[in-house]
């Protein structure tokens, strides 16, 4: 072909490309607004882990009685710095509806104030693996290694923030959590105490899924929608529509519970389990024990 026709070639495709006509590439927009910094959140979780979790993940020094409170306050100047620019970037992502800076620092401050619910959250869950797990050897190895802990920190972390209203920031943040762990939960979902996942991969929970206390799934499991509601456009509405799991439920692995139905409390759902419908407390769903034939 040789270089000057390739060069033709890219010269044609540049006209098409940077041509933003909306009959042509409907549902790619040309975006002009600031988008957030995907590294800059990985900085902010790495913050949040050391803020967090003191000693595991930074300075051995961090930890020390004599230096926590100075490292602490490093940490979360540094953590306030970086995330009400992201926050602000957030906002106006898709449009600015008149947000200001002044609005995301006050939503960073919020945040901020929420952090030792965060951590007191995610105590209990360290303690919910640790009782439940008895390959769990301490209370530092889950913190150091579990892939639930990482997740939770995530979800946790992008829940508040989706509950004060910012828009995309949450998302980002559980799907690095996804990418790296196959754990897969919504920053809508409302997760309770000592919440745990055993092993995890392939976890799935909705947007609009409410769990309660003491609650563990095991890997492969989805708490899901069963269908849509569809607006007059015909696009499906955000309604509520995934389960309602109530305290002290475990859910096995390969479990599928969908659509907006209540598990009740002290329920056990088992393994490779298809459920559609509300079952009461105290419940016991199992499959029928396979038939072989000789």
């Amino acid at each position: 072909m040789g270089r000057i026709n390739a060069i033709e070639q890219i010269r044609r495709n540049i006209e098409i490309l940077s041509t933003n006509v909306a009959e042509t590439y409907p549902y790619i927009p040309l975006h002009t607004t600031p988008s957030p910094s995907v590294p800059q959140i990985r900085d902010i979780m790495k913050l949040l882990r050391q803020i967090l979790f003191p000693g595991f993940f930074g300075p051995e020094q961090e930890a020390q009685p004599d230096s926590i409170r100075y490292y602490t306050g490093v940490y979360l100047e540094q953590l306030y710095d970086l995330l009400h620019e992201q926050v602000f970037r957030g906002m106006v992502f898709e449009n600015n509806n008149g947000q200001t800076k002044e609005d995301a620092e006050r939503i960073t401050v919020e945040f901020v104030n929420q952090l030792p619910h965060i951590k007191h959250l995610l105590s209990t869950d360290v303690k919910a693996i640790l009782d439940g797990d008895p390959a769990a050897k301490s209370i530092s190895e889950i913190i150091f290694c579990y892939p639930a802990i990482y997740a939770m920190l995530h979800q946790r972390t992008a829940h508040v923030l989706f509950q004060l209203g910012v828009p995309v920031l949450p998302r980002i943040i559980t799907e690095m959590a996804h990418s790296r762990t196959g754990i897969d939960i919504h920053p809508g979902a409302q997760i309770g105490e000592y919440f745990s996942i055993d092993h995890g991969t392939g976890v799935v929970v909705g947007q609009t899924t409410i769990i309660g206390n003491h609650v563990r799934l095991y890997q492969g499991v989805t708490l899901g929608a069963k269908s849509f509601t569809l607006d007059e456009e015909g696009l499906p509405m955000d309604v509520p529509r995934h389960p309602i799991i109530e305290d002290n439920v475990t859910i096995y692995s390969n479990a599928s519970v969908l659509g907006r139905i209540t598990i009740g409390h002290d329920s056990v759902v088992g393994g490779n389990i298809w459920l559609t419908h509300s079952v009461p407390p105290f419940s016991k769903v199992l499959q029928s024990k396979a038939v072989e034939k000789t």
